[in-house]
């Protein structure tokens, strides 16, 4: 499709149950860095095997019913999936007016899989929105693994965040996190946690205030802080949980994929145990 903008915000509309949750982010996101919106839908160019009820999943004025005439089917042709798309995107497109009407709002209808889609995306758009279930044959992270592009995965309902935990492990993709977080204003109103779990020692202590320097000097308000714990993922969902934190940022997949067969991904961990949006940064 020619009608991709750079940096656009990218709205992943594909599991019906977080379609709404999608469009809400994506418009929470676009407004902080001034970006316009991409609704993107994919369908396969085969039909699929079991057809997707996305009936009810917005309220948009009296076009709800427009999208029921696809309920009772077992499959879909692709004739039907090309229609069921164009008006679940047209339902978008008012949805988002309706409720932003100062946001730059296109689609992309794309007759590929969901996967091909975001790797047409990947490297033009300034971020991904997607919802924690997909309907793919791909999974969550085997979708977030390639990309170049950081990736806000969404809970239902999406609530508004006003504070953000950064968990850095000064490894080389936290560092592109910090760098991004910066020199964007995604943040930079919020109240922000940067939170590190390690050992005490004296490189962790420097690596950690360091970083935390770097975004006081950026004009963002945070606090630091350093966690000694065995168990990453459990540490910052439990900090997450008592600070009453609404974001949550990681670098995607930074551990080898030998340590991750043996000790388990962390990233899986928190997509597994994540109940509001979660940003996580590429690896490359």
């Amino acid at each position: 499709m020619s009608n991709l903008r750079p940096d656009s915000v990218i709205a992943c509309l594909d599991c019906p149950d977080y379609v709404q949750a999608v469009l809400e982010a994506s418009m929470w996101a676009a407004n902080r860095l001034r970006a316009p919106i991409g609704l993107l839908h994919s369908i396969p160019s085969v039909h699929r095997q079991t057809a997707i009820n996305y009936s009810g999943c917005l309220n948009v004025d009296d076009e709800s019913h427009l999208l029921d005439q696809f309920t009772s089917e077992e499959r879909l042709s692709n004739s039907q999936l090309n229609a069921q798309g164009r008006i679940l995107l047209s339902q978008s497109t008012t949805f988002c007016e309706q409720r932003q009407p100062k946001l730059s709002v296109y689609s992309l209808h794309r007759h590929e899989t969901l996967a091909e889609s975001i790797d047409y995306v990947d490297e033009v758009a300034q971020l991904l929105v997607i919802g924690r279930n997909v309907t793919c044959k791909s999974t969550l992270s085997q979708l977030i693994r390639p990309s170049h592009c950081p990736i806000l995965v969404i809970d239902a309902p999406f609530v508004t965040p006003s504070s953000a935990l950064f968990a850095f492990d000064n490894r080389t993709t936290c560092h592109r996190l910090l760098d991004w977080l910066c020199q964007n204003p995604l943040v930079r109103t919020m109240s922000l946690h940067i939170v590190m779990v390690g050992k005490e020692t004296t490189e962790n202590r420097d690596a950690l205030r360091e970083a935390y320097a770097r975004l006081k000097q950026a004009g963002i308000s945070c606090k630091k802080s350093l966690i000694d714990s065995r168990d990453v993922s459990a540490a910052i969902l439990y900090y997450q949980k008592q600070h009453n934190i609404g974001l949550l940022m990681t670098g995607a997949f930074g551990q080898s994929r030998l340590r991750e067969l043996f000790q388990g991904s962390d990233t899986e961990r928190l997509l597994g145990g994540m109940q509001t949006p979660y940003l996580l940064f590429p690896k490359d």
